[in-house]
This record gives structure tokens, C-alpha cells and sequence, in this order.
């Protein structure tokens, strides 16, 4: 395999993880509001979505770090932080790798 090729099927890869993580960490978020909205109702959620929501908590958690490096590292790179922060948070960890590779300093 040649640059190229390994360049070509890295973009694909990362375009397929964006438009799939878009949609699950909004998901997550309202799940997280569900979950929120039946605490202060005295309700539960379904018992099959505990383990779900666990990923959940895992998972914003993680792209919320992953947002506030994005936001420290964005303004090296000639990139507004709010902006870069929220994208990265939604898209996760390939939101930093692209700030990381963006070569316009």
C-alpha cells in the first residue's frame, strides 16, 4: 500500500466515524436528559438501558475531555476554540487528530 492509498482509506474512515458519531452522542445526550427528567420524577428508566447509559456516561465523559484539549490546543493551529471544542465533542477523538494534523500554524 502507498501513501496514498493509506491517506485515502484514513479520510473514508474518519468521514463514516464522523457521520456515525454525530447521531450517537446526540442520542447519548438525550438519553442523559431522559435519564435526569426521570430522577427528578420519581420514575426509573427501563432496566435494559442501565448498561447502555453506563456507555453513555463513559462516552460524554470522554468527549468532553477530549472537547476541552480541542479547545486549549485549537488557537496553536489558527482555530477558534468554541468552535473546534463543540465539533470535537461531537465527533470525538478524530475532531483532535485532525486539529493535530492541520499543518497551518
Amino acid at each position: 500500500m502507498n501513501s496514498t492509498s493509506i491517506q485515502s482509506i484514513k479520510q473514508k474512515l474518519f468521514t463514516i466515524i464522523k457521520i456515525i458519531a454525530f447521531p450517537l452522542i446526540t442520542a447519548g445526550i438525550g438519553l442523559e436528559i431522559w435519564n435526569i427528567q426521570t430522577l427528578t420524577n420519581n420514575t426509573q428508566l427501563p432496566t435494559f438501558l442501565n448498561p447502555i447509559l453506563i456507555l453513555v456516561h463513559f462516552a460524554l465523559a470522554a468527549h468532553f475531555i477530549e472537547a476541552i484539549i480541542a479547545a486549549i490546543y485549537a488557537p496553536t493551529k489558527n482555530q477558534p476554540p468554541i468552535k473546534y471544542a463543540i465539533y470535537t465533542f461531537f465527533v470525538g477523538t478524530v475532531g483532535l487528530l485532525e486539529l493535530w494534523e492541520n499543518h497551518d500554524t
